[in-house]
């Protein structure tokens, strides 16, 4: 006869599960510096006084150490000791580029999502720019185009400058964190242009929006900027597809 299970008996939920010794070492450097108790610039324990102050062994330190790199918290270079870097909007974000990586790859509708957030995001960026651009900042965006037509016919280039152009436009404002999410979401984006196809016939259309674009900054008219910049993302919102 089949005993009662005990009313005691762990649920999967109730279950503690052991976790790893570089976990365990990565949580309490990670409060270290978010402690202040390791600065930006500040040199990092040697594997050895880690060691002893963890009361683990070195695979743990190693491992835990690594992780703090692929994080941005630290910078390893082989021969010197391992150096925190300073807390920025960047890092953390940069932190997000593997899990949009595999939303995007892996769900459709997640692309048209964020092309949603790109017009609402760019649009209130230029409004700012017709606001704060100074005459040389509009003379570097002038720049900025007639370099990237000297890249037609070169498809990467092209789209690297066409990437630096939208950045631009995000740094005039001045904000680190705006300027972090603009190069976060623009990479995002444009990881999906397809090829050559995708760009034929379509390249002197984007020089003429974005010499619109500045023409509205440059006239500190920011509604005319606004609509500028709707209009050209409305327009290359079909280049940018799920590569293939």
């Amino acid at each position: 006869m089949a005993q009662p299970s005990s009313p005691l008996a762990p649920s999967s939920e109730d279950r503690i599960v052991r976790r790893k010794l570089s976990d365990l070492v990565l949580e309490r450097l990670t409060a270290m510096v978010l402690s202040g108790e390791l600065k930006p610039g500040d040199t990092v324990p040697s594997e050895r006084d880690l060691m002893a102050r963890f009361g683990v062994g070195r695979p743990a330190v190693r491992e835990a150490l690594q992780a703090m790199q692929m994080r941005g918290l630290i910078t390893i270079v082989h021969g010197e000791r391992s150096r925190v870097n300073p807390l920025t909007a960047e890092i953390a974000l940069h932190q997000a580029d593997t899990m949009a990586q595999v939303i995007l790859s892996t769900a459709p509708e997640a692309l048209d999502h964020l092309k949603d957030v790109r017009r609402l995001f760019e649009t209130g960026m230029v409004r700012i720019a017709a606001a704060k651009a100074t005459p040389a900042e509009i003379a570097e965006l002038r720049e900025m185009v007639h370099s990237q037509r000297r890249a037609l016919g070169d498809a990467p280039a092209f789209i690297a400058c066409d990437i630096a152009f939208h950045r631009r436009i995000a740094e005039i404002s001045g904000n680190p964190i705006l300027r972090a999410v603009s190069e976060a979401m623009l990479n995002w984006v444009f990881r999906y242009h397809n090829d050559l196809l995708h760009w034929s016939g379509r390249e002197d259309v984007t020089l003429g929006d974005h010499l619109r674009i500045i023409e509205r900054i440059e006239a500190r008219d920011a509604e005319g900027a606004v609509a500028a910049m709707q209009a050209h993302l409305d327009r290359s919102t079909g280049v940018i597809q799920h590569s293939a």
